[in-house]
């Protein structure tokens, strides 16, 4: 794939700021269980700092997908990534599941999540990722309704491609679960996922080998991460060392926004790939 100013290959970190939204939304009497909503407090409050800290030194604009009730409930921290030059996408109002919402639910959602946003500073996000990635066949098309540019979601390629929502186009920049620190770090008993959590090196090391796979074929390299999780004290540790190094690859270090611009520009040019969307409008049996 082509990259701006020749860059061999390109580059995105992107962080869901979910924070303790994650709690709320799978238990109603999720706001009685202090220990887990500490551990997703620990993300705007410690590891979002941490993290922005590093892009400053390092001179990187990167992107944070946040849930319309974390913008609402942690300002600060929103305001700290808006003022470091970075991007905030949409990730939904309180990371609920749009696979269990209604279409006038989701609407709701995400219109919600929008004034939220709008409210607080005026900002428009342009990016979306559904929470947990569980978009609807719906959700695509209420997102171009709104004005958004891309998702971030779905998982049918290792590059961007585009999807045909029968004469509007939404770029898609895909995701997958081997570019996610939810497997190797999160044990979060109150939502039912409890993996074995691996040592910083050991569950960093596959995002690396990504990242070389990547500048091998001349493609896109995408973390998703989460700043409780990645942005624990050891694990950034490793993520800065392997930083310094990764900056001299090459690659072009940008924020989904401005890779979901070029991909568009791709597209016009007839030089994106493009597939109809929803893959199917019936049952298969």
């Amino acid at each position: 794939m082509d990259w701006p100013n020749h860059a061999p290959f390109a580059a995105a970190i992107t962080f869901d700021m979910d924070a303790d939204s994650l709690i709320h939304a799978a238990d109603p009497e999720g706001w009685k269980r202090p220990y887990a909503i500490s551990m997703g407090q620990y993300g705007p409050t410690v590891g979002v700092p941490r993290i922005l800290e590093t892009y400053r030194r390092l001179g990187l604009r990167q992107t944070f997908f946040i849930p319309g009730w974390c913008v609402k409930t942690y300002p600060q921290a929103v305001e700290a990534i808006l003022a470091g030059g970075h991007e905030i996408g949409c990730h939904g109002w309180i990371h609920e599941n749009p696979a269990a919402r209604t279409l006038a639910e989701q609407a709701e959602d995400l219109d919600r999540a929008l004034d939220a946003m709008a409210a607080f500073s005026g900002y428009r996000p342009r990016g979306y990722r559904a929470p947990v990635y569980l978009l609807t066949n719906d959700t695509p098309g209420l997102i171009a309704d709104r004005g958004f540019a891309y998702d971030s979601s779905m998982m049918a390629d290792d590059q961007p491609y585009a999807l045909d929502l029968g004469g509007r186009t939404l770029i898609e920049i895909p995701t997958h679960w081997g570019i996610d620190d939810w497997p190797p770090f999160a044990h979060y008993a109150e939502i039912g996922y409890m993996m074995p959590v691996r040592g910083p090196s050991e569950g960093l090391a596959p995002f690396f080998e990504e990242f070389e796979a990547a500048k091998a074929d001349g493609g896109l390299w995408h973390a998703v991460w989460h700043p409780f999780l990645t942005g624990r004290r050891a694990r950034w540790q490793v993520v800065e060392r392997w930083l310094e190094t990764a900056l001299t690859s090459g690659a072009w270090f940008a924020t989904l926004g401005e890779i979901a611009a070029h991909a568009e520009r791709l597209r016009q040019a007839g030089n994106l790939r493009t597939i109809a969307f929803p893959a199917y409008t019936e049952r298969q049996t």
